[in-house]
């Protein structure tokens, strides 16, 4: 057994497991992303993974493992980045413990991350939300657990796995209601709740009559909601909505698609972008400036102010020389 072995050991069960206590999704991606880079080493060094040591993980493997993410396994620069972000955490664990591969690990720390495009986030315009929310049956049970599941979403903005992750006693539907979630990064939060997502919720509950730690939005068994089967009930309501609202189709409606019309929706409604970083729970309160760029109607308002009335906007033209040739770089 190599120096390498105990490292990845300590780095799960230590680190990961007792001094950061991973969520478990933080835990299966650096766990994917182990099992990718030990397989692609045995392919390229011919060694299995037990003899390999933290040596044969140089830049120059690493870079390698990068390219063929991209090229091979067709991975965006996201993905490649959070691939890196995984390695650069294991190898920052590895740095004091292994100080005779000190050159080898400052050399993998200094690979960067690839700059990448942002996208406009697609959000659900008023008209988009109130479709999908008619989409359910709700004659049925399944119909009235899913206008449920989307309308908490859309009026929130949680997170996929906080919406799985709630039970029934996380939410306070009394004075000051509101739905308490455990959310990335272990951080707890609270979100007020709107008069008509307390009706449907306590419509909801009641015909459910679940124990405290219940799920709020079971399976049929009981059990709770995987990932994949909100993001095919979203799915199946948006196909649903397209009759009502052409427009729809136009969008690859996801769980996350809900998380950005909530934030929206509270940025057309004049909140302030550090109280909508709060309110989705985001670590940095940059992340939300994201919506500011997605709000035509924002840029519109800022550009009325700016020009004046019955006048035809100006071009700036350099007044030398020098300046035209730096401008046209």
């Amino acid at each position: 057994m190599t120096d390498l072995a105990p490292i990845l050991q300590g780095f799960f069960t230590d680190r990961l497991a007792r001094q950061k206590k991973a969520s478990p999704n933080t835990v299966a991606a650096y766990r994917d992303t182990c099992r990718l880079l030990l397989a692609f080493a045995q392919d390229t060094t011919g060694k299995p993974p037990s003899r390999l040591s933290l040596a044969d993980l140089d830049a120059t493997l690493i870079g390698a493992f990068l390219q063929h993410l991209e090229q091979q396994r067709g991975n965006g620069s996201a993905t490649r980045n959070a691939r890196l972000a995984a390695i650069h955490s294991l190898f920052r664990y590895a740095a004091p413990r292994t100080p005779e591969h000190a050159a080898v690990i400052s050399q993998v720390l200094a690979i960067p991350p690839r700059r990448r495009e942002r996208a406009i986030v697609s959000y659900l315009t008023p008209e988009e939300t109130d479709a999908l929310l008619a989409a359910p049956d709700q004659e049925t049970w399944h119909g009235r657990r899913d206008h449920a599941l989307l309308l908490l979403a859309v009026q929130t903005g949680l997170r996929v796995s906080e919406l799985t992750g709630l039970a029934s006693q996380d939410t306070h539907l009394g004075a000051g209601p509101h739905v308490r979630c455990h959310g990335k990064g272990r951080k707890d939060r609270a979100t007020p709740l709107t008069n008509q997502t307390v009706k449907v919720l306590r419509t909801w509950l009641a015909e459910c009559s679940p124990a405290p730690g219940d799920p709020l939005f079971p399976t049929q068994a009981g059990g709770r909601l995987s990932r994949d089967a909100v993001e095919r009930l979203v799915a199946k309501h948006a196909a649903t909505a397209e009759a009502t609202c052409p427009s729809i189709k136009e969008k690859n409606v996801t769980p996350h698609t809900l998380r950005h019309t909530a934030a929206m929706s509270l940025l057309r409604g004049g909140v302030d972008t550090s109280v909508i970083a709060l309110w989705l729970g985001h670590e940095n309160a940059e992340t939300t400036h994201v919506y500011l760029h997605a709000d035509m109607t924002i840029k519109e308002q800022a550009l009325a102010r700016v020009q004046p009335p019955g006048t035809s906007p100006g071009r700036y033209r350099p007044p030398d020389a020098l300046l035209a040739f730096l401008d046209n770089l």
